[in-house]
């Protein structure tokens, strides 16, 4: 248990870095307009709202003239290998405003030896994702399982031009590990790209947040973590974060 004290210093330093996300499959508007509103909440604002593709339009709107990001998911949750299907998604997300979009690395392919094909996909959204906008590259860690897959993966997708790597879906078995955020890590401090990290799925308490900041300070050195290099991607997150700033945990 985090004393109030650390709690509270945590809180304040990982709400500006959450992406507050509602990927459930019962989403629909007026859960959109209730995450808008808590992405500004006191204690805010935060990054990013992550949304489904077809509400970014209305999340853009609701959000129109903030800081907030608006970010969404494709190739989500398979991580197929459509790379024209995903791509053409990816355009339309963007017309309807997303700033952000976080990409499903076919890691299928990755663990059959089709590097090709991985590396294809993560190539044509990356074409479509520019104009300061930012390509977050999900390798989905826990199926991938294997360290060394681990850091291939994240070689690859910073080669590719990843804005961020990102752990997890959150839809997986296994979501966020710290394992596995130490290897992208170290992968995109040896590739010196200026890439930052998603930690996602999972993470629900004050002392998952500081786990993961804990971490990206030894790895990456103090100073490193800022909005621009680093995200929390979490549904419940938030509200202990928020309860945390008001002395409740």
């Amino acid at each position: 248990m985090i004393p109030p004290g650390k709690a509270r210093a945590v809180a304040r330093r990982a709400l500006p870095l959450l992406d507050l996300t509602d990927l459930s499959e019962t989403c629909g508007e007026p859960a959109i307009a209730a995450l808008c509103t808590k992405a500004l909440a006191p204690g805010g604002p935060v990054a990013a709202v992550c949304v489904w593709p077809r509400f970014v339009r209305a999340a853009a709107g609701l959000l129109a003239g903030t800081p907030v990001r608006i970010a969404t998911v494709v190739n989500f949750p398979q991580g197929g290998e459509d790379v024209a299907g995903t791509v053409a998604a990816t355009e339309a997300a963007l017309a309807d405003g997303a700033g952000e979009i976080d990409l499903v690395l076919p890691y299928r392919a990755l663990m059959r030896g089709d590097e090709a094909a991985a590396r294809a996909m993560v190539a044509g959204v990356r074409r479509c994702v520019t104009g300061g906008r930012s390509l977050k590259l999900i390798l989905e860690t826990g199926e991938l399982g294997d360290p060394a897959l681990i850091d291939r993966a994240s070689r690859l997708g910073l080669d590719a031009g990843a804005d961020f790597l990102k752990t997890s879906t959150g839809k997986s078995p296994v979501s966020a590990t710290p394992d596995a955020a130490r290897a992208m890590l170290e992968a995109i401090r040896a590739a010196g790209s200026g890439a930052g990290l998603k930690v996602s799925g999972g993470l629900r308490r004050v002392e998952d947040a500081a786990t993961y900041l804990a971490l990206a300070d030894r790895v990456m050195g103090p100073g490193w973590v800022s909005a621009r290099t680093f995200r929390l991607g979490a549904s419940s997150l938030h509200d202990a974060l928020s309860s945390a700033l008001a002395g409740e945990g």
